[in-house]
């Protein structure tokens, strides 16, 4: 199952998700939708909740941090984790490192790889991410309509 069509939140019911990473990605990307599916398996902690960019609610964060998530340029293909959301402490990770903070929530090894990838310095990294990101609709596809989560999971998304 995908995820990509969700129930909108509003913006003060971001505060409902505590000190969880808030993890943005492209409803409509094959291999996001899988790579949301792959964390959600792992995160047995419950770490982290998930909204896609196209959300409505996701726009003023976004653009708290100086991003547009419907800009064709720049963000396109970028996945963000927002953390410590609605409060003064409040900060936006964008392409490898807001992988490597998700990774870093996940238990053991993937914290530990995590240190491992960061020591790779971040331009490097975001080659790498930007790379994927530019072929992801060819190698992964591109959803036409987004299936909603199963019960147990949609408490997950915002």
């Amino acid at each position: 199952m995908l995820f990509g069509a969700l129930i909108s939140m509003s913006v003060s019911e971001f505060k409902d998700i505590g000190d969880r990473l808030l993890v943005i990605f492209d409803g409509h990307c094959g291999l996001c939708n899988r790579s949301v599916r792959w964390f959600l398996r792992r995160d047995r902690n419950d770490r982290l909740r998930f909204v896609p960019s196209d959300a409505p609610t996701v726009a003023g964060l976004l653009l708290r941090h100086g991003q547009d998530a419907a800009a064709a340029e720049g963000n396109a293909g970028t996945i963000f984790v927002a953390a410590s959301v609605d409060s003064p402490a409040e900060r936006l990770l964008a392409r490898s490192d807001a992988l490597l903070a998700l990774l870093a929530q996940l238990p053991s090894p993937w914290p530990g790889i995590a240190t491992i990838l960061g020591s790779i310095p971040r331009s490097l990294r975001d080659v790498g991410y930007r790379l994927v990101a530019r072929f992801r609709y060819r190698l992964f596809g591109r959803l036409d309509s987004c299936p909603i989560p199963t019960a147990s999971e949609r408490i997950r998304f915002l």
